[in-house]
């Protein structure tokens, strides 16, 4: 085993984690604030927002409307639209 390798690993992991725990679940990045929602996104019984196949939500997707896009990491996202007023990443 390496341990250079297996601390490597478990940072990222840390990282993973703590970049997951920003997310206050708006469901802005799922598309509550334009009403076009993910047929994915589900809501729970705090009112919060969550991928119901969070695993597998990178990737070709569509909207309750129909309309077919690209689910890609909110990191990247970001890089290439306007922030969300309610999105903790945006902060």
């Amino acid at each position: 085993m390496n341990i250079d390798n297996d601390r490597y690993m478990e940072k990222q992991e840390d990282e993973f984690a703590k970049h997951e725990a920003r997310c206050v679940r708006c469901g802005s990045c799922c598309g509550v604030t334009d009403g076009n929602l993910c047929v994915k996104l589900g809501r729970d019984a705090c009112n919060k927002y969550f991928c119901k196949d969070y695993e597998n939500r990178i990737g070709q997707q569509v909207t309750v409307s129909g309309k077919h896009f690209s689910c890609i990491p909110i990191r990247v996202f970001l890089q290439f639209n306007p922030p969300y007023p309610k999105c903790a990443y945006s902060r």
